[in-house]
């Protein structure tokens, strides 16, 4: 066989080549936050075309989701319509699969694009490389269920991505800057001049927030996350020192608050109420699952429960067995209120009049505190606008667990409210 060449057709631009170096020598991790177009997802393929041909293995390129993936990734062209695929160099191909975005090479390695839409996809695969694509969009237990695996195997992880504010991409470049053994890099428009000043302007003009202006371009983790629903309330909370540690009170009981998910995740928040403070003390959620798991999972955790609450759907019967999940978890010891049907606008206030009364277990609750940070409104790329719905991923069943649970309360409170008399009863005669 001739002689093959990688990166084929391809070279680092200058502010580009002390990540590819670093690589190239063998690093490990490296976290690459550059401004929108810097090229990240090209070097990415590029620098996984290397180490497909040097090390026969499986190497992912992750998104948030698996249609980003497609669109950026897969189909993604250079500036000349030459596909991103076809830097692996085509003499080498072995097969190729458009449905599972997966390219197989002679030697047996593997490139595939994934979605961490569904982070139980992730379970049980051996990669040797991964990218982390706009990390800080994605669900960062990604990184959990692989972080062990790379570590056994010695394989490589790499992270780019732009701010979305002080979540956990910028937790992650702090200690990269931290850790020695970590390549770290912040690169802004500023920086590589790689987009001109007049370019950035015309985003502005198009209708572009000044917020997104900042995280795309400027690298900003000060703006706040754009869109976010409840991104200045969980600060404020940050702030006031609510976030923390915060144990099972057992003169208290526990109440629930579920999503309920069908062909995706279920999520389960644990609260207790002390007065006007609502202590959000423990998070469960899974995927694939039916009632029957969520009902161990709620008797092995040692509380003593008060209610549990569901959305309206939780009333639908199944066409299989023609009882409702309320009826199947009935059976199986759990006795569900089923909340309001409220439209979601009215559930977000109720979210953002509750929040200012909550304290969170960072530790146990760390996945719906990082999905309360995100959860946005979904934005119109092409328009430059936001749409008046929240954008599904990762964040939307705990943040939507997490409504239930404030539209519950809320409607507790109003029917005692009702329950009040409207006078005083007076048996007595008034001097």
């Amino acid at each position: 066989m001739a002689e093959i060449t990688v990166p084929l057709d391809w070279a680092p631009r200058p502010y580009q080549f002390p990540l590819w170096k670093f690589m190239e020598d063998g690093g490990k991790r490296a976290v690459a936050v550059w401004h929108r177009r810097a090229g990240k997802d090209l070097l990415s393929v590029n620098w996984c075309a290397v180490s497909a041909l040097t090390r026969p293995g499986l190497y992912w390129h992750l998104f948030p989701t698996y249609n980003q993936g497609r669109k950026i990734a897969w189909d993604g062209m250079t500036r000349d319509g030459r596909k991103f695929i076809e830097h692996f160099p085509k003499e080498m191909w072995e097969a190729v699969n458009n449905t599972e975005m997966r390219l197989t090479l002679k030697n047996g390695s593997i490139y595939q694009v994934v979605g961490t839409d569904n982070v139980d996809r992730l379970v049980g695969a051996n990669p040797v490389g991964v990218v982390f694509s706009e990390y800080s969009l994605q669900d960062p237990r990604a990184w959990d269920y692989i972080r062990p695996i790379l570590a056994e195997n010695g394989g490589w992880a790499l992270f780019i991505y732009t701010a979305r504010g002080r979540n956990h991409g910028y937790d992650l470049l702090n200690m990269a800057r931290r850790n020695e053994k970590w390549f770290q890099q912040t690169l802004t428009v500023e920086d590589t001049r790689a987009i001109s000043s007049d370019a950035v302007d015309e985003e502005r003009l198009a209708g572009m927030p000044e917020e997104m202006i900042q995280q795309e371009f400027y690298c900003s983790f000060d703006a706040p996350l754009v869109g976010s629903y409840y991104g200045t309330a969980m600060a404020k909370l940050l702030a006031d020192g609510r976030l923390g540690s915060l144990p099972y009170e057992p003169r208290l009981e526990v109440h629930t608050a579920w999503d309920l998910g069908v062909s995706d995740s279920t999520a389960i928040v644990f609260y207790q109420k002390h007065g006007q403070e609502i202590r959000i003390i423990d998070y469960y959620e899974n995927s694939g699952e039916g009632i029957a798991h969520y009902a161990k999972i709620i008797k092995e955790r040692d509380y003593v429960y008060g209610e549990h609450l569901a959305p309206h759907d939780i009333q639908v019967r199944e066409l299989g067995s023609g009882k409702s999940r309320l009826e199947v978890a009935r059976e199986l010891g759990i006795r569900f209120r089923v909340v309001p049907n409220l439209r979601i606008d009215d559930g977000i206030e109720a979210v953002r009049t509750t929040l200012p009364k909550c304290w969170f277990d960072e530790v146990k609750c760390r996945h719906l505190i990082e999905s309360l940070r995100q959860y946005r409104k979904d934005f119109d790329e092409k328009n430059k606008v936001f749409r008046d719905r929240p954008l599904h991923d990762w964040t939307s069943h705990p943040a939507d667990a997490f409504r239930y649970m404030c539209v519950g309360i809320r409607d507790q409170l109003d029917m005692s409210a009702k329950k009040l008399p409207r006078m005083a009863d007076m048996e007595y005669r008034i001097l």
